[in-house]
């Protein structure tokens, strides 16, 4: 076997290429041009499918001695080893014997891992306070089968087992029927980035003096002429990742908490270039070289304010409401806030728009101000107003790097962590306003040149 060369990517920059078409050249022998390869990412599509069932249940057995029944349906997808395991239960219908459930919803993946004649188990329970449900009866059908939908072939015949072998004149404990059957493709965010929905990143720095005096190798801003400081190494290794997203790798780099030149206000959104009417920086370089001319320029101050930043974007985000644009502030921080009230108005308000909030905590204090923002635990509220969505995602650096506190442990790790809840975010800010995926651009096919014959 002949090396012919190699090629190194991450999956961020194939799918946040235009059409998830990315084209490298193979690299790895010296003074030859090895040519180039074309990577295509397609997320796999058979197990995309929803399923939105209802059912309804007729004449079942009566369990109770003073009512009827309270009857539940247990649903079980069989494995491929003969076992079942349970993947839905529907609520309990109280005192009845003729139910009708509601409506519910349920991916094909979870229902029979995308098989459609693999066996789906259905059992129907009379539900009994202290836990100990009574079986009533139990029955077989298959994915296949409930795709015809309401018919004669989805009237089930409730079997229990041990009547049946009791009983010679045993006929069933009820019949349960299959009301409706609807298919919803479930849309991906990767659907919504194919179908050009942009997404913008803005950074946001925390100059504050709470980080230390940057001419200290204390402090988080530490001017080191041989290595990043803590700020320089989150930016460099969050940013990375983040910006395989963003389709012009131009990012609005924003500080807050300093005291400008020349005459020393301070200001909660300056631009770290130094143009506010353009404070965009080209890709994650452009924005660490903005970074620290700052750093030689401005004097850390405070109060610690995030509200500005948050704002800041928000008024970029509530302009274009429309699905094709979403946008992501990263603030990078050693946690320490001064406007937490006005800092959750922000959230609350901003988590109606298209936007999500990353905060990277670096240094060694304590983060509880930011795990509550997080939101994870208790949404946030603000003045008794709790926010639409879950907007915020806290990623604390120092858990990602070693004890020398120069190298980051695992890159993925972070890489994962970082990203672990923009897709959903975006995809709840989506479904609530009804907003689909355009339709992705035509595979891309190479040109076709005409062959010139020679007569």
């Amino acid at each position: 076997m002949d090396f012919l060369g190699q090629v190194f990517c991450t999956l961020g920059e194939i799918v946040g290429s235009q059409g998830s078409r990315l084209e490298k050249p193979i690299v790895g022998i010296p003074g030859r041009k090895c040519g180039t390869i074309i990577l295509t990412a397609e997320e796999l599509n058979c197990c995309r499918d929803a399923v939105l069932m209802q059912f309804c249940a007729n004449k079942l057995d009566k369990k109770d001695f003073f009512g009827k029944s309270d009857p539940f349906l247990v649903f079980y997808r069989s494995n491929e080893d003969g076992s079942f395991t349970i993947c839905h239960k529907t609520e309990v219908v109280k005192n009845t014997l003729n139910p009708v459930w509601q409506a519910f919803k349920i991916s094909v993946r979870a229902l029979c891992n995308g098989d459609y004649d693999r066996t789906i188990k259905i059992e129907v329970y009379d539900w009994d306070r202290d836990g100990s449900h009574d079986f009533i009866g139990e029955f077989t059908t298959s994915y296949r089968e409930l795709s015809r939908g309401q018919s004669q072939f989805n009237v089930y015949e409730v079997v229990n087992p041990k009547k049946k072998g009791k009983k010679k004149k045993y006929v069933n404990s009820g019949t349960v029927t299959l009301l409706s059957f609807l298919v919803e493709t479930e849309v991906s965010f990767l659907d919504y980035i194919k179908g050009g929905t942009q997404i913008n990143f803005t950074v946001a720095i925390d100059f504050t003096a709470s980080n230390g005096n940057p001419a200290q190798p204390t402090s988080l801003h530490y001017m080191n002429p041989y290595q990043l400081n803590a700020y320089g190494m989150a930016l460099k290794a969050v940013g990375e990742i983040v910006q395989d997203y963003d389709s012009d790798k131009m990012f609005p780099a924003l500080g807050f908490g300093a005291k400008l030149p020349p005459d020393g206000r301070i200001s909660h959104e300056f631009a770290l270039n130094g143009n506010p009417q353009n404070p965009y920086c080209d890709g994650i370089e452009g924005v660490m070289e903005a970074y620290y001319r700052s750093l030689k320029s401005v004097q850390l101050y405070g109060p610690t304010n995030f509200a500005p930043v948050i704002n800041h974007v928000a008024r970029y985000a509530s302009s274009v409401k429309d699905g094709s644009q979403y946008f992501v502030l990263l603030i990078v921080t050693d946690g320490v806030i001064s406007d937490m009230a006005q800092t959750k108005e922000s959230i609350v308000n901003a988590s109606k728009l298209p936007m999500s909030i990353i905060i990277v905590g670096v240094g060694p204090a304590e983060f509880d101000a930011m795990v509550e923002l997080d939101g994870d635990d208790v949404r946030v509220s603000s003045r008794g107003k709790y926010a639409e969505r879950d907007i915020v995602q806290f990623v604390p650096f120092r858990d990602y790097i070693d004890r020398s506190g120069n190298h980051i442990l695992s890159m993925a790790r972070l890489a994962k962590d970082v990203l672990a809840e923009i897709p959903e975010q975006f995809l709840s800010y989506m479904r609530a306003r009804g907003i689909k995926p355009s339709p992705a651009p035509p595979p891309y096919t190479p040109p076709t040149h005409m062959l010139q014959t020679q007569i």
